[in-house]
């Protein structure tokens, strides 16, 4: 698939799916396209995007631009992630567990990109439940966003006030 990195923004932007529609018309086929973006600056934010349009290049530019508004940030406590965590999107369930320095990115298709993207050196995945990209994407950043590293943990607990 296609990847590239914007000069302007420092993001590196990877397409993962793109998808052709046809609508069945009374006067014929009427086709379009949607795409599933990945976009990320490889020091801790990382953001999807989906677009659709008529012109599979407009769908593209359409899903970047989702994606850069889309970017939130994700905790990364030196190479990994700071604890395990569950995401689950609809029918979609992701699994995301920290690894040793040296494991690698050990995930498949849209939840590598994302990790990739992000930062993420060293992780372990398994997606469980639906393999729809869009699911399992919104899946893993619903994980993502639900990690915590161990400064909100203790101001969430109460510890910092000691």
């Amino acid at each position: 698939m296609a990847e590239r990195r914007a000069q302007e923004s420092g993001l590196t932007e990877k397409v993962l799916t793109i998808n052709r529609v046809a609508k069945v018309t009374k006067g014929g086929k009427k086709m379009s396209f949607s795409a599933l973006v990945v976009v990320g600056d490889g020091k801790g934010k990382a953001g999807f995007g989906y677009g659709k349009a008529n012109e599979v290049s407009e769908a593209i530019r359409k899903g970047l631009v989702d994606a850069r508004n889309g970017l939130f940030e994700v905790p990364i406590v030196g190479t990994t992630i700071p604890h395990e965590v569950m995401g689950k999107y609809g029918a979609a369930k992701v699994l995301l567990k920290p690894a040793a320095p040296g494991a690698g990115v050990v995930a498949g298709g849209p939840i590598r990109a994302l990790c990739d993207a992000a930062g993420i050196k060293d992780i372990l995945s398994k997606s469980l439940g639906s393999d729809n990209a869009l699911n399992v994407i919104k899946a893993a950043v619903v994980g993502l966003k639900s990690l915590r590293n161990k400064e909100e943990n203790r101001r969430i607990k109460g510890e910092g006030s000691k």
